[in-house]
């Protein structure tokens, strides 16, 4: 079968492996489509850790990183309970990167990582659902502070992350929600999506006051993951900044933002978590198709990393 390789640095092919095959708890789904997320696709094209102190080795394994998919189930292992053959699924929970990845005509996947889904809707509704999973952990850290509804919201980075992050912030409460990004596409795509201020992070110059702790957020989820984000959030958020895009500097928790401001690491993941998008997503209230902005074969992936990396695409739909 073909799958997708990244062999070097700035080079993938589609590459013929051997058909995976289910073991005990796992399925065998046709892979139908597969959302890029730009994180890992832009680092690992770039020969860029995701992680520090995580080497990349190259050739990387087929079908990486493709991991958020829908597909159909077309065969069934010992102990599957829950699925069916023709079952339309959609992955949750990434099993990690040293397997065969779902940029791939087929993948196993163990039945708890899956969730089935609905054959009317188009697969970019539902293949980022592991991406939606992912903003809701956040979420809920905030919520076990009751710090989302009725407060002040700040989303910092505007990609499909955030975009993600302003619609969870509407149905779970939020007084205002405020997209922060410099690029002008992303500020307009998320007032479509229902945020009430877009800015650039220019226009919010004032600090948090260093006595009281009043500041222009209550709450905020910084979904970029460099230091200075997440720095302009804590400086400017009164209670808490949920941590979402994975930083790899350390930033400076000082005496200004002793009073009041609780600085939130990223939580665990969690079907419940992948439960709640998904009922979002069938409610309407989660656009996860609002996310793609170009959809194309698997076969001009290097031509849709290229559009990645310009960000003349958010997020890419590569179907099989």
């Amino acid at each position: 079968m073909r799958a997708l390789q990244i062999q070097a640095p700035g080079k993938a092919a589609i590459v013929e492996v051997e058909p995976p095959r289910p073991g005990s708890g796992e399925v065998l789904v046709q892979v139908e489509a597969v959302t890029s997320c730009p994180q890992w696709d832009l680092h690992l094209m770039a020969g860029e850790q995701m992680f520090p102190e995580v080497p990349i080795q190259y050739p990387y394994p087929p079908g990486q990183p493709g991991h958020e998919a829908v597909g159909t189930v077309t065969e069934v292992g010992d102990g599957v309970r829950g699925l069916r053959l023709g079952m339309r699924v959609a992955a949750w929970r990434d099993p990690g990167h040293d397997q065969l990845g779902s940029y791939a005509e087929y993948v196993v996947r163990a039945e708890d990582d899956l969730l089935p889904v609905p054959a009317d809707l188009p697969p970019e509704a539902l293949a980022p659902l592991e991406l939606a999973m992912c903003v809701q952990v956040s979420f809920e850290s905030l919520e076990r502070r009751d710090a989302i509804a009725g407060q002040r919201i700040a989303i910092g980075g505007l990609g499909p992350a955030g975009l993600v992050a302003v619609q969870l912030a509407r149905v779970h409460g939020a007084a205002e929600v405020i997209g922060i990004d410099p690029v002008a596409g992303r500020r307009r795509a998320a007032h479509e999506l229902g945020a009430d201020r877009v800015v650039r992070p220019e226009d919010l110059p004032e600090p948090r006051h260093r006595w009281t702790g009043d500041a222009p957020f209550d709450v905020a989820i910084d979904c970029v993951g460099s230091a200075p984000s997440v720095q302009y959030l804590m400086d400017r958020t009164r209670l808490a900044v949920a941590l979402f895009g994975v930083l790899r500097e350390d930033v400076a928790f000082g005496w200004k933002h002793f009073i009041g401001l609780g600085l939130l690491g990223y939580g665990e993941h969690h079907r419940g978590a992948a439960e709640v998008a998904l009922r979002h997503v069938l409610d309407g209230r989660l656009d996860l198709g609002a996310l793609v902005t170009q959809s194309m074969p698997l076969t001009d992936y290097e031509e849709g990393h290229a559009l990645l990396g310009t960000r003349e695409a958010l997020k890419i739909c590569f179907y099989l």
